[in-house]
């Protein structure tokens, strides 16, 4: 009985090696189920891991719940990346470099240290963020300077996580903008660049590019209130002698994505059309399967003609647009573009959040009493042949540092004045002036 039962084993095995191979079927086919069951659970792990986080579907952007998700944001501008015209510097230092060269001047190498800890701590707080979302929005753009984030204990990522937290407890996404990038994407003052795009031309440049791409997204990988990371603010301006410089774009996106998910598969890529993020005739087939594109529209008819070409891309290609950047205009203009974008199924960050006596913002800053005194003495040239007169020029060191001193206190939320005619015009609600906030703007 025993020698039967072996032999029709054998031949149960011989049967079974004939439709599976030979050797040891019984084992092979544990083999094979065991790599079904595994790519099953890698399988679960992935759809778990998006379900986790907000991503692209077909032509939208959806929460981590698979639900529509139109993002009603505002940028920082001015915190990292600040701006010569939010200091009503109109004429004299523009770009990051100049701005820090003229608090370097006036407060010498200590004093002017001191001073940028202290924007950066007062700029944006708990307190901003909190408005924002008592106000209605549903994200935060971040405009970022590169030089901020060169390792992994560089000063950016403390305020980042600071603001992430915050964002996180108040439901606000938070967009990743690297608004100054190594090498310099423009060439102008927005990205604190030599005078040149470079970075087209130069693999160090990319090289530096990539890599702080890889820590920003190594360090964010695994946070759902990063909504994304929009690569490159605006690159290449409209001036005729960079037009060649369009098709390098294309080829940097695909280069740099790549190294961003060796490290991070969850997040949103954000790319910007070149020409100040305008022109989408520089993209192809999208190549990422989690990629919205993003364009920004100043000073333009409030229309749908202004839109159409974005719409008809994410037509063509079955992926989401979003308006990354607007406003610098009038309530009126402000409130019909809104309702453009929103009829068409297009999220919007509008710029800036804070701007020194401007109603075009969420909330103005108020100047200091001798901040006029400041504002004449940057108008000045700068330069060799120049320095006499500078020190001619020059206000008394009381002065200067009473009014650097009394800026850092007018940025902070509770002095500032809300522009409630401003948020109506976004849509969103305007009596949320902070306990202490300024005056109201209507």
């Amino acid at each position: 009985m025993a020698a039967a039962n072996g032999a029709q084993i054998g031949a149960n095995r011989q049967s079974a090696g004939g439709e599976f191979g030979v050797g040891f079927p019984a084992e092979k086919i544990m083999i094979k189920f065991r790599l079904l069951g595994f790519a099953i659970l890698l399988l679960a792990w992935a759809g778990q891991a998006m379900a986790q986080f907000a991503h692209t579907e077909h032509k939208q952007i959806v929460d981590a719940g698979g639900k529509a998700l139109l993002v009603r944001a505002t940028n920082l501008g001015n915190w990292m990346v600040p701006e010569g015209y939010m200091w009503l510097f109109k004429d004299g230092p523009q770009s990051p470099g100049e701005i820090r060269a003229l608090v370097l001047e006036l407060l010498g190498p200590e004093g002017s240290a001191a001073f940028w800890q202290k924007w950066r701590e007062n700029y944006v707080t708990r307190e901003d963020i909190a408005l924002l979302h008592r106000a209605g929005f549903n994200a935060i753009r971040v405009p970022m300077h590169y030089s901020l984030f060169e390792s992994d204990n560089a000063e950016g990522f403390p305020l980042l996580d600071r603001l992430i937290g915050w964002s996180r407890a108040e439901n606000l996404y938070v967009i990743l903008d690297l608004h100054a990038a190594p090498g310099g994407q423009t060439g102008t003052n927005i990205d604190d660049s030599p005078g040149y795009p470079w970075l087209f031309q130069s693999p160090q440049e990319q090289e530096h590019l990539m890599a702080i791409w890889r820590r920003l997204a190594a360090r964010y990988r695994d946070e759902p209130a990063v909504l994304g990371y929009d690569l490159l603010n605006e690159p290449i301006p409209h001036f005729p002698k960079l037009a060649a410089l369009n098709s390098s774009l294309e080829p940097l996106y695909k280069k740099l994505s790549g190294e961003i998910r060796k490290v991070d598969g969850h997040h949103i890529l954000f790319l910007g059309g070149a020409q100040w993020d305008t022109n989408f005739a520089v993209f192809g087939k999208p190549f990422d399967a989690n990629t919205a594109y993003t364009f920004h529209k100043y000073w333009t008819a409030p229309d749908e003609s202004v839109i159409r070409q974005y719409v008809d891309f994410r037509e063509r290609y079955d992926v989401p647009i979003w308006m990354g950047e607007s406003g610098e205009n009038t309530d009126e203009w402000i409130a019909q573009f809104v309702k453009t974008l929103e009829k068409n199924n297009i999220g919007w960050a509008f710029w800036p959040y804070k701007k020194m006596e401007s109603p075009r913002s969420v909330v103005s800053v108020i100047p200091p009493a001798d901040w006029g005194k400041i504002v004449e003495f940057a108008k000045l040239p700068r330069g060799t042949g120049q320095a006499e007169e500078r020190l001619k020029a020059r206000p008394e060191q009381e002065t200067i540092v009473r009014a650097f001193e009394e800026l850092l206190e007018s940025v902070r939320l509770q002095k500032c004045r809300v522009n409630e005619g401003y948020l109506r015009a976004l849509g969103l609600k305007a009596d949320v002036a902070a306990a202490g906030a300024g005056e109201p703007a209507r």
